[in-house]
């Protein structure tokens, strides 16, 4: 089960990934940097905003809706969520403090309640592990984030419309699961269900938020003190590494964290510890080197993906920003799951609050003295100083494993990968992208024959286990 909902989920986000990489195509040549800047940066507000909205619930839905045992706590869920939406003229403000204009600021928050909805309904889908239909929705939203952009830069690019567009992209991608994940729910307003929740929710929205907060900080510091132009390059770099190599992971973690709470509620302690074992050596297995073939590459990637105004920012920060990837991913999609099995939700506010202090310090010291570049840094920084922090936190709370060996593996796999990525690439004289299919091709290659020698996540028991299963099927079908 762990690897076919892996695989559907991964299916899905490639797909959107590819999508968002087109969207990121065209609109770097549809829209000026100055205009692609308050876009994305009324993005990073939105999301600050929707994980407030939303991050009261996640937890509950996790922990209760995930059994399957007959409790439903959508109708609390979705009354809550109307409750927490009426602060949105407070958000309003906000973004005008943080200094978008005031159409920017309206338009973000409407992104943000949008986002909110669809996160939760995709929560809902999660917890029940219902991956084709998250699939169809995560490929409705890209779709139509990509086509309502393209009609927008027709009729008009600039920011404030590109974040309408997103707004309605997923409340389509919304009605796709509306009648699996929301139909018979019955809004309740019980205040002390209400009140119930919100108090078990309040440290994991106080760390989601400020989570958010952090991933935004270098953003917006680059933005008042370099501008909103600068801002939009160094974002689009920083997001097309994080489309690109977060998609991966979050597949897999979708998966890991429902089956982890339905593993520890009936088989107990040592079965999770097993099956987290298993989980975080696929999770670097994947993450690893599809990082560090991104830092190799990230120049020729750059240049086909990304219009001319983009493109020198991107060659200098994203091999940076990919290496910070490894470390946000370890923490957020596999230690974190340490304070779900354990209910010390406070631990993700400690974690958190560290990163964005971090964050915060770093920005403002390094965006100061090196310009754009020190936002990469800075997150670099930040990244690990929070996987730090999380590796101590676990051991006070739910000690998962770290199988230094079988991870020492991978990473030997990816580092012989990568040099050979690298070697290859200097002796190339190809367009940017004749060499990313070449190099695509060597990484992928020498890595899956590195996986094969080393066993990397018992892949040869796993083949096996594949090929035998493929022969039963061909037999079943064939003659008689």
């Amino acid at each position: 089960m762990l690897i076919s909902q892996a695989g559907i989920n991964l299916s899905a986000n490639i797909l959107s990934a590819l999508l968002g990489l087109l969207s990121v195509f065209i609109f770097t040549r549809l829209f000026s940097p100055h205009d692609y800047g308050i876009y994305l940066l009324g993005v990073g507000f939105a999301s600050v905003v929707s994980t407030f909205l939303a991050g009261w619930f996640r937890n509950l839905i996790l922990s209760k809706h995930a059994r399957n045992d007959g409790t439903d706590v959508r109708g609390l869920v979705i009354s809550g969520y109307l409750i927490c939406c009426l602060v949105a003229p407070a958000a309003y403000g906000l973004g005008r403090l943080v200094g978008l204009d005031a159409i920017a600021a309206a338009a973000a928050v409407v992104l943000a309640v949008a986002v909110g909805l669809f996160e939760l309904t995709q929560d809902l889908g999660r917890a029940r592990l219902r991956s084709m239909m998250l699939m169809k929705a995560t490929l409705v939203r890209a779709a139509s984030a990509l086509c309502l952009g393209v009609a927008v830069a027709v009729f008009d690019p600039t920011g404030f419309l590109l974040l309408i567009s997103s707004a309605v992209a997923c409340l389509l991608a919304i009605l796709v699961q509306v009648r699996t994940s929301w139909r018979g729910t019955v809004v309740k307003f019980d205040r002390s269900a209400l009140l119930a929740a919100a108090k078990q929710g309040l440290p994991l929205t106080l760390s989601l938020t400020l989570l958010a907060i952090s991933s935004v900080t270098d953003r917006f510091m680059i933005a008042n003190l370099v501008g909103s132009a600068e801002a939009g390059k160094y974002i689009a770099s920083l997001d097309l590494v994080r489309q690109t190599l977060m998609m991966p992971a979050m597949s897999a973690a979708a998966v890991f964290f429902p089956l982890a709470v339905q593993i520890y509620a009936n088989q107990g302690r040592k079965a999770v510890r097993s099956h987290l074992g298993e989980c975080v050596e696929l999770l670097l297995s994947i993450t690893l080197p599809a990082c560090l073939g991104f830092a190799v590459v990230s120049p020729h990637v750059a240049n086909v993906i990304l219009g001319v105004d983009f493109r020198q920012m991107a060659g200098q920060t994203m091999p940076i920003v990919a290496i910070a990837v490894i470390f946000q991913i370890l923490n957020q999609q596999y230690l974190h799951a340490s304070f779900l099995l354990s209910g010390r939700n406070s631990f993700y506010l400690i974690n958190t609050a560290s990163i964005i202090a971090a964050n915060v310090i770093l920005s403002y010291v390094l965006v100061s003295d090196y310009g754009t570049i020190g936002a990469a840094w800075a997150r670099l920084g930040a990244d690990i100083f929070g996987f730090a922090g999380a590796l101590i936190l676990t051991r006070r709370a739910f000690p998962i494993p770290l199988p230094l060996g079988r991870l020492a593996l991978t990473t030997i796999a990816g580092l012989i990968m990568a040099l050979v990525v690298a070697t290859i690439d200097r002796s190339l004289h190809v367009s940017d992208m004749v060499a990313c299919l070449i190099l695509v091709g060597a990484g992928a290659v020498s890595y899956l024959a590195m996986c094969w020698v080393l066993d990397i996540s018992h892949a040869r028991r796993r083949l096996k286990v594949g090929l035998a299963l493929f022969r039963t099927k061909l037999a079943s079908i064939g003659p008689g």
